[in-house]
């Protein structure tokens, strides 16, 4: 399980849906289907530990600011065109 606002490279998957921690954010996204069985218990698991893991985070910080300023991502040209 990746750690939330640990570092700039780490990412995981749920099913279709990635997760990149970043030291100022966490970026979701893409598509979850939690179905009702186990596999769907398990995925909806690993999402509320992942939930959970970053609200305790956010919480423990003590130099939480009230907003943090983001910057869009540089685009880059395609170097295979």
């Amino acid at each position: 399980m990746l750690k939330p606002f640990d570092n700039e490279t780490q990412s995981m998957n749920l099913g279709d849906l990635t997760i990149e921690t970043r030291l100022d954010q966490l970026e979701i996204y893409g598509s979850l289907s939690i179905t009702r069985d186990q596999a769907g218990l398990a995925l909806a698991l690993q999402f509320k530990q992942l939930m959970d893991d970053t609200v305790a985070h956010l919480q423990q910080a003590e130099d939480l600011p009230t907003r943090v300023s983001t910057k869009p991502t540089d685009q880059v040209d395609n170097p295979f065109k």
